[in-house]
């Protein structure tokens, strides 16, 4: 059966002229920023990184592409918004992603299919595949010049809702589904992924928890052994297990903390105090903060608890009526309760973002595998994407409004930008469109994305 899809077909006219349309305009793209991409990529390196990660078990006298072409190729993709291998179909004769993963744009061979890539996700072991996390770490250390005195990681679960009957798949009631809870930690201070695992559908034990937390800490200190260590997270990770691990090892924390009648109980003149005052104040609501020593049951010796507690009206049957809400955390820092809370423990909320631009901005959701191990490996895959994304917006200049966008925004306004792309003999040529409402910052992100040398 013949492809219809090159015949052109018509459209109603525009000022009495005929208005018609074909896929025949020759070698353009659609994804113009993939020369930006490129550049972030090169500076990242996230994608040699991986490549040496796993052994090529191929025969060096079939191979097509290299192992470092198929990684570009894939999270290059998913930094443009395609997030199905099936894409690759009709992708790798794209000639602006041919020359970003290295190949001419029109004389060169066309990149890998969407069977190679499959096979790549499906080949790793579990050992490979464990390295491949690990070199996700390796990335995030190496990306600082220097190590630094501390650093804070937020470290998180998500749901990935699956839709078979995927190994590791558990139903979760509170979720209402079945699903996995990958963990996620990243870097406070600069937004940088540090390692996505993937897990089962299940809320994460004491045991578990200190078992991430010491592999992650010990192969940071591979490259960092005097950089102090901070994780933060809520309830689920302040586990008994975990803190002790931690204060044994000089690691420092910030957890959330599920309250109980003891607790609250402890707080009773406090709370009758805070009522009073918010009686006699016109303000909506009221806030305090108290931090005073705890040993829970599970608990070898007592540790800080920070308490905040806000009173204010909530509406009930017979009118508004007063109330009193008390949240708690658990740290191994010094400072006072307000600060620790408001400044501290509140803005881990951040990590929440983050784990969106991963999740919904780059689809790291669609781990439809039946094997864990090639869901890990769609995880890294994804990550080296967020890589290649940070990389590039750190690039933009810091007045533009592109500098603290989402990768949604970035991917829309620097990416999705046509280009027509001719190959001379001694050179390329891309045309952008003169149009292109971020000319500017294109050009001063391609620049600042240039190596550094004549």
């Amino acid at each position: 059966m013949s492809d219809t899809s090159q015949l052109p077909f018509g459209l109603p006219a525009v000022c009495r002229k005929k208005l018609t349309v074909a896929f025949d305009g020759g070698s353009l793209s659609s994804d113009g920023g993939l020369l930006l991409l490129r550049e972030a990529e090169r500076r990242a390196g996230i994608n040699d990184r991986l490549a040496l990660a796993i052994r090529d078990r191929r025969d060096p006298n079939r191979i097509a592409h290299t192992m470092s072409e198929l990684f570009k190729t894939r999270s290059l993709a998913i930094c443009c918004g395609y997030f199905d291998a099936n894409d690759l179909s009709r992708l790798r004769y794209d000639p602006l992603l041919k020359l970003a993963v290295g190949r001419l744009p029109e004389s060169g061979e066309p990149l890998c299919s969407q069977s190679t890539m499959s096979r790549l996700e499906n080949m790793p072991t579990r050992t490979e595949a464990a390295r491949l996390t690990l070199a996700l770490i390796d990335q995030f250390c190496a990306s600082f010049q220097t190590p630094p005195d501390e650093i804070t990681l937020d470290i998180d679960d998500t749901v990935d809702e699956v839709h078979g009957h995927q190994q590791l798949s558990f139903w979760n009631a509170h979720y209402d589904c079945r699903c996995f809870l990958p963990i996620h930690i990243y870097h406070v201070e600069s937004g940088k992924p540090v390692v996505a695992i993937l897990r089962e559908g299940k809320t994460p034990d004491g045991c578990e928890v200190r078992t991430i937390i010491k592999h992650v800490t010990k192969y940071i200190r591979r490259h960092w052994p005097k950089t102090r260590i901070v994780y933060r997270g809520d309830s689920h990770y302040g586990r008994a297990e975990a803190m002790d691990w931690a204060e044994s090892n000089e690691i420092g924390y910030i957890f959330g903390f599920s309250g109980n009648v003891k607790l609250d109980g402890l707080l009773e003149d406090l709370a009758a105090h805070l009522r009073c005052r918010h009686v006699f104040s016109s303000e909506d609501k009221l806030r305090t903060y108290a931090s005073f020593e705890y040993q829970a049951k599970s608990w070898s010796k007592p540790r800080r608890i920070i308490a905040r507690l806000e009173v204010s009206l909530q509406p009930g049957v017979d009118g508004p009526r007063q109330e009193v809400d008390i949240r708690y955390c658990v740290t191994s820092m010094e400072g006072s309760a307000q600060h620790l809370y408001e400044e501290v423990y509140c803005r881990r909320g951040q990590a929440e973002n983050l784990i969106k631009l991963h999740k919904a901005q780059l689809a790291s959701d669609r781990t439809s595998c039946r094997s864990p191990i090639a869901n890990q490996v769609r995880l890294v895959l994804h990550t080296a994407a967020y890589w290649i994304l940070h990389t590039l917006r750190a690039a933009v200049p810091p007045k533009s409004p592109l500098a603290a966008a989402e990768f949604g925004t970035i991917r829309l306004r620097l990416i999705k930008i046509a280009a027509r792309i001719v190959e001379f003999g001694h050179r390329i040529r891309v045309f952008l469109p003169s149009a292109c409402p971020e000319r500017i910052v294109f050009r001063a992100v391609a620049h600042g994305l240039m190596p550094a040398g004549p």
